[in-house]
């Protein structure tokens, strides 16, 4: 007993960092910050590293934070986009491709990358909730079905949108939004490597979108609002709309970004920091949060390393500030709205669409506004319909 409780001091003492929760941002941070010399101990509540399948996409940035990580995860690289809505279609092309990547790949590819650095990973590992102690934080787990103590400097809430770390450490709730996609057998008329988008404000503020995953494959998918199965119902109609038959499902709720949500607090002598879905690192116009979580995970290393990190934080609140500002103005627009977007991109929009990707969203914005002055009047119109129920939760 004595040398138990003189582990949990030294642990604390040493600033010891335990991670809870395997998801991307989670091991993210466990690896940077284990690579910098700190203990690090990653806990998850599964029974082992076997994450469930999703297509995702991303913008080419995600090869620039990963660098070598990145390559087993990425399947297949998209250098159009092609949009729709109301009989009308524009084609945007990208000068640099963005990335398919696919989830189950990514995590055990940051799991061993964890490991190299020198981070312990522990598996059905359920967090309880912690306090603080004399030199920083107790937590109290389950494991293997047996109440367990653990003891640490610091704490990092990588478990997700539903962050029991966030919640007993006083962060509010983070709201969220479902996201299906269907994966599909690719339409002939459908290059490998070209994204579709569908505007169809009737069924979602968001979109509807088919991403390739190999010639002969790719994901067709939803964000919704309010439950799950309503969405679902709206992209099953979707598929026979489009003749096209789910070959499986894939499924999660996806946080959504309102306002900046601070990613440290102190408790006692410890501190705890959020990350990725945890904080709601997400760009609510694609409801896309790898390469965000990714922004977060960095700036808490530095913060656990002894590094300044509110340039990155800062930088990534102004991100995810512009991304919210552009939902706030689509997200009341209707299919007469969207047709006149479209018929709005010209040439030279177009060309900026392609230039500058959506992970530097105001650069982007001012660009586009810049080459397409129309568009500050559809935005101003936007921003006045949604101004009554936008900052509400969702309809």
């Amino acid at each position: 007993m004595r040398e138990a409780q003189l582990q949990a001091a030294n642990n604390s003492k040493n600033g010891a960092v335990i991670v809870v929760g395997g998801s991307a941002a989670g091991l993210l941070t466990a690896a940077k910050v284990a690579a910098g010399g700190r203990e690090v101990r990653v806990l998850d509540a599964k029974a082992g590293l076997d994450p469930a399948p999703r297509s995702l996409i991303v913008t080419h940035h995600f090869r620039e934070q990963l660098r070598d990580v990145a390559s087993s995860s990425i399947i297949n690289e998209i250098r159009r986009f092609e949009l729709f809505t109301d009989g009308r279609s524009a084609e945007v092309a990208l000068r640099r491709p963005d990335l398919i990547i696919e989830r189950a790949r990514l995590i055990p590819a940051l799991a061993t990358e964890a490991r190299k650095s020198g981070a312990k990973l522990s598996f059905d590992s359920h967090f309880l909730g912690l306090a603080p102690n004399s030199n920083g934080l107790r937590l109290d787990l389950e494991t293997a079905g047996k109440r367990e103590e653990l003891h640490a400097g610091h704490v990092v809430g990588a478990d997700g949108a539903t962050s029991r770390v966030g919640r007993a450490a006083g962060w509010p709730p983070v709201e969220t939004v479902p996201l299906v996609q269907a994966i599909v057998r690719l339409p002939k008329d459908c290059r490998p490597d070209t994204t579709r988008v569908w505007f169809v404000p009737d069924d979602t503020p968001y979109f509807y979108w088919l991403i390739p995953e190999t010639e002969s494959r790719g994901a067709l998918g939803i964000i919704g609002e309010g439950s799950g199965q309503e969405t679902k119902r709206r992209i099953e109609r979707f598929l026979e709309k489009k003749n096209m038959e789910p070959l499986e499902w894939q499924g999660a709720r996806i946080p959504v970004y309102r306002k900046w949500v601070p990613v440290e607090r102190r408790i006692g002598n410890g501190k705890v920091f959020l990350v990725g879905d945890a904080a709601a690192q997400v760009k609510v116009t694609t409801v896309g949060g790898i390469v965000t979580g990714f922004r977060g995970a960095q700036a808490v290393a530095d913060a656990l390393l002894g590094s300044d990190k509110s340039r990155e934080l800062r930088a990534l609140r102004r991100e995810l500030d512009t991304h919210w500002l552009i939902r706030k103005t689509l997200h009341h627009f209707q299919q007469k709205d969207y047709s006149y977007l479209v018929d709005l991109l010209n040439s030279a929009t177009r060309d900026s669409l392609g230039e500058i990707h959506r992970d530097h969203s105001t650069r982007l914005l001012w660009t586009v506004l810049r080459r397409q002055p129309r568009l500050v009047l559809l935005g101003l119109r936007g921003l006045l319909m949604g101004r009554r129920s936008l900052g509400t939760k969702p309809r």
